[in-house]
């Protein structure tokens, strides 16, 4: 019997600031039917510093939604903070 778990999941991205960037950054999330629980986006000079997170996100997405944010064009920096805790759906 398979169990579905989430995780608590914080991505960290600088990117570089350009008309569409948040669209790019939120799509992997939309295409899966996923709703974030917060956005922060901060612009630093010609980048953009935007602070991703959610509370119970399908421990099977998490690897999909990142491998997708580190193809976005522009994308300096991508950090993934390690699962919090877990949780079975």
């Amino acid at each position: 019997m398979s169990v579905d778990s989430t995780v608590f999941i914080h991505f960290s991205l600088l990117a570089d600031a350009e008309p569409g960037l948040l669209g790019r950054v939120l799509a992997p999330f939309a295409r899966r039917d996923l709703v974030v629980d917060r956005v922060t986006a901060e612009r630093i000079g010609d980048a953009m510093r935007i602070e991703i997170e959610m509370a119970a996100m399908p421990s099977e997405m998490a690897t999909y939604v990142e491998g997708n944010l580190r193809q976005i064009v522009g994308l300096r920096r991508l950090e993934r903070d390690r699962p919090l805790r877990s949780r079975a759906a």
